[in-house]
This record gives structure tokens, C-alpha cells and sequence, in this order.
């Protein structure tokens, strides 16, 4: 297979990049205490109001499954 002089430019010009993008050290996280407090709190609003909504839907399937036998009904004529 030939390769012809772009696809060895592109193969070099991007080979050449890829460094580029690499990280150049760790990042430091310098959240204190209050922080943490202040995101577990967040946490616990959210699965609080996640609760309801997950057990609102499990209803909603569970009465879409129930089998509703159809009842013969009766006309009366006046």
C-alpha cells in the first residue's frame, strides 16, 4: 500500500501535537472543610428529592401492570 506525501504529513503533524495536550501536573484541591460540608449538604437535597419522584414512578408502573379484568356489564332498558 502506497502512502502519498499528505497522509505522512497528517500522520506527522498530528503525531508531532499529541504532546501537547498533556497534562502538566497535578491538580491541587485546596477545599477545606466547609467545602465538603457545604457539597454533602447538596448531596442530601438531591437524594431527598429523588426519593419521592423514583417512588412515584414505581406506583405508576406498578398500577400500569395490575390486570384489570374486564366486568360484564348489564343494560337495562327503560
Amino acid at each position: 500500500m502506497k502512502t502519498t506525501p499528505l497522509i505522512n504529513a497528517l500522520m506527522l503533524t498530528i503525531g508531532s501535537a499529541s504532546s501537547a495536550f498533556a497534562a502538566s501536573g497535578a491538580r491541587e484541591d485546596n477545599s477545606g472543610l466547609f467545602v465538603w460540608i457545604f457539597l454533602g449538604f447538596c448531596a442530601l437535597i438531591v437524594v431527598a428529592q429523588l426519593m419521592p419522584a423514583l417512588l412515584m414512578m414505581l406506583g405508576f408502573a406498578k398500577a400500569m401492570g395490575k390486570n384489570k379484568a374486564a366486568e360484564p356489564q348489564t343494560v337495562t332498558n327503560k
